[in-house]
């Protein structure tokens, strides 16, 4: 009886032993990989793969529609411009063409741009935001392809997409080809928002895409094509060059602001969400340095957090100029990946009924009536999102024709 209690004791004292060495490797095994960094991989832009696209361009006279986005970002974090790139390689440009906001993105929102010179290389750069959005057959002359190389943030009323339809547009109607070089979508992760209705069409929403697609530059440019959005079902010369080490998961630092009021991740990723004030009386942070990271109103009512908008760089005359404004400091919000619609509804219910709400460009900036609806009769945050589901369901269908990466 001893004897059996004695083996008993040995064996747990053995397993106990062996079950704490085990545990301690466990253990040491859990802190050397809490100390190892993931390695993260670098995505690769199209216009970084110099070999892949260059000998599309050989011998071939060309426009570039470009802005202080295309660049070629280098090791050690300084950039180059696409255009510097390709003349330093021989390639023939012939011309320049520019989106909203100008070549060197430094014109205001909605502002007119004159075409011009670029002082740097001599180059004629033609406005696309000045007397013709679309290129003309005239300004296409001798022009034997053009590459598209411009960073979209994602959003139907980000006027860059708008450009590209354009462009597309009229080399299809000239039989050029057109290249269009792929960026990262720092709004990719998520689709979301109101869909457009075709009959509130406008050069802020040419599609009847949801308000955040879920989409490069290059996937979106393949689906106006494939969906046959172009004047007259014409069929663009298309070719994109993809992506490398890309999904719309991935996490993307755009080097360069894309648009003057968009000067940071936070403002890019609360765009989607901020972006309805365009079309009301209510100031985003534009006329300060937290553009769509804060938004307000003199006549919201008072409160701790307070800015006053004034003239600076990217907003000449911003709503509410000299006045203190009444808001909410949005700059700490935690990434988001979906809109969101409580703050304008907040909004709408803390502007008195003396006050005008909502702007001429509501409708266009929403893609219909119904949001504006929804909001004066008092539906819920919850239900004006169950109302967008449907529509979105149906794009996914169609996005998923076109999608190029996970």
């Amino acid at each position: 009886m001893i004897y059996k209690r004695f083996k008993n004791t040995y064996f747990y004292l053995v397993l106990s032993l062996f079950l704490s060495l085990n545990s301690c490797k466990e253990s040491k095994a859990q802190k050397l990989e809490q100390k190892t960094p993931k390695v993260s991989i670098e995505i690769i832009t199209a216009a970084q793969q110099t070999k892949s696209y260059l000998k599309l361009l050989k011998n071939k006279n060309i426009a570039v529609v470009a802005n202080q986005t295309t660049i070629i970002s280098t090791k050690n974090k300084k950039h180059i411009h696409l255009i510097d790139s390709l003349l330093a390689l021989n390639i023939s440009i012939k011309k320049v063409f520019s989106p909203e906001h100008g070549f060197r993105g430094k014109a205001d929102a909605a502002e007119k741009v004159e075409d011009g010179i670029d002082t740097k290389t001599g180059l004629p750069i033609t406005s696309l935001y000045g007397k013709n959005k679309k290129p003309t057959k005239e300004q296409l002359q001798n022009i034997d392809l053009v590459v598209f190389d411009i960073q979209d943030v994602g959003v139907r009323f980000y006027t860059y997409i708008s450009t590209m339809h354009y462009v597309m547009e009229a080399c299809a109607e000239q039989n050029i080809p057109v290249i269009v070089f792929d960026r990262p979508n720092p709004n990719g992760h998520y689709i979301d928002g109101p869909t457009l209705e075709i009959e509130h069409k406008s050069f802020v929403g040419m599609h009847t895409v949801p308000l955040v697609y879920g989409m490069t530059i290059g996937e979106y440019a393949k689906m106006i094509n494939g969906e046959k959005w172009l004047k007259n079902e014409v069929i663009c010369d298309l070719t994109v060059i993809p992506l490398k080490n890309y999904t719309h998961k991935s996490s993307y630092s755009l080097p360069v602001r894309p648009s003057p009021n968009l000067p940071n991740n936070v403002s890019i990723n609360l765009y989607p969400s901020l972006g309805f004030f365009e079309g009301t009386t209510i100031n985003a942070g534009r006329g300060t340095e937290q553009q769509f990271q804060q938004y307000g109103a003199p006549f919201f009512p008072k409160s701790e957090f307070t800015y006053t908008p004034q003239p600076n760089f990217g907003s000449k005359y911003p709503k509410h100029k000299n006045k203190l404004c009444y808001g909410v400091d949005l700059k700490n919000t935690k990434k988001l990946d979906s809109i969101n619609i409580n703050w304008l509804v907040n909004a709408y219910k803390k502007t008195p009924k003396t006050e005008k709400f909502f702007g001429s460009t509501f409708t266009i900036h929403a893609g219909n009536t119904i949001l504006e609806n929804q909001l004066k009769s008092g539906v819920s945050s919850t239900e004006i999102r169950k109302s967008w589901q449907p529509k979105i369901e149906e794009f996914k269908l169609i996005r998923k024709k076109y999608v190029l990466y996970e």
